[in-house]
């Protein structure tokens, strides 16, 4: 028996920005265009607006700073360039001092793919400390390319979080927690072999959870083709990933996140795990399994 669609929430969703700095904004968070989410002043906007730029040409020298570039990326953006480097990585060698022209170059061809603005080379360099020279990047543009036979049109998990949020009608704070969980996954190296479709599940499955609005699972379940037995092993992971996070070195995506523009969901508390495991116990009961 197909389950109805859930009820349109009348009540309308406040329309933000989803950018790591504050960017007020009129287009639809849910929509790509509202999605735009980094920012940087590169060699582009040195001409536009010298006075603007008083105090911001501080250098950036790390692959992290890439997320803050005066052009806006979109996240999908973002998830494209670390598939990327994942792919590469598998394939090739690349050896260490590279790899943060790796890091760039792959940004730069995700850009090229995803925006209808796409920075320069210029730009890019620039972002890199200009540690590397305009015809290097070019020249691993092509490697990679060539390295990936210029397959680059690859699913990521951040497409399949907003078609399930779609499908359930969920709200913006709960599909933005959802992203938080999936976007912590782009550091660690145990997700990489992760179905994109399969981790953006079981990430709104866990804010789903951590949002105490469980009714919605029969409608995710379905919309999403996995059955929560399925998810939950990686709900687990997921939640242990919360957990430690605190504790965690990389702290760019949990500030990111803990921004008001974000909803602040980077501070929600993971669940504990027994309480986790109640619910899951819960679901499974509700469906006649057996953990």
């Amino acid at each position: 028996m197909l389950l109805p669609l859930p009820p349109q929430s009348s009540k309308p969703v406040p329309k933000k920005s989803q950018s790591s700095k504050i960017v007020p904004s009129h287009h639809d968070p849910s929509e790509k265009t509202g999605e735009n989410c980094q920012t940087k002043i590169s060699p582009s906007s040195l001409q536009e607006s010298p006075s603007s730029l008083q105090g911001a040409l501080k250098k950036r020298s790390a692959f992290e700073d890439l997320t803050n570039v005066s052009f806006e990326m979109t996240h999908e953006t973002l998830y494209l360039a670390v598939k990327l480097v994942d792919l590469y990585l598998m394939k090739a060698v690349c050896k260490k001092d590279k790899l943060q022209l790796l890091g760039a170059t792959a940004f730069m061809i995700a850009a090229k793919f995803e925006e209808h603005n796409p920075p320069r080379v210029d730009d890019f360099v620039y972002i890199c400390d200009d540690n590397y020279q305009r015809y290097e990047m070019l020249s691993m543009e092509i490697n990679i390319l060539n390295v990936l036979k210029c397959d680059i049109n690859i699913p990521v998990a951040y497409h399949f979080l907003r078609r399930y949020a779609r499908c359930i009608h969920t709200n913006m704070k709960t599909l933005t927690l959802s992203r938080y969980i999936c976007e912590m996954t782009l550091q660690e190296y145990h997700y990489v072999q992760e179905k994109a479709s399969k981790l953006a599940a079981a990430s709104l499955l866990l804010a789903l959870y951590m949002k105490k609005l469980g009714y919605w699972v029969p409608f995710l379940e379905y919309y999403s083709g996995y059955s929560i037995s399925e998810l939950h092993p990686l709900v687990r992971q997921l939640n242990k990933l919360l957990t430690f996070s605190s504790y965690d070195s990389l702290k760019a995506v949990y500030y990111k996140y803990s921004h008001p523009v974000f909803f602040e969901v980077a501070k929600i508390p993971a669940l504990d795990m027994l309480k986790l495991e109640e619910i899951l116990n819960c679901d499974c009961e509700a469906q006649g399994l057996v953990l």
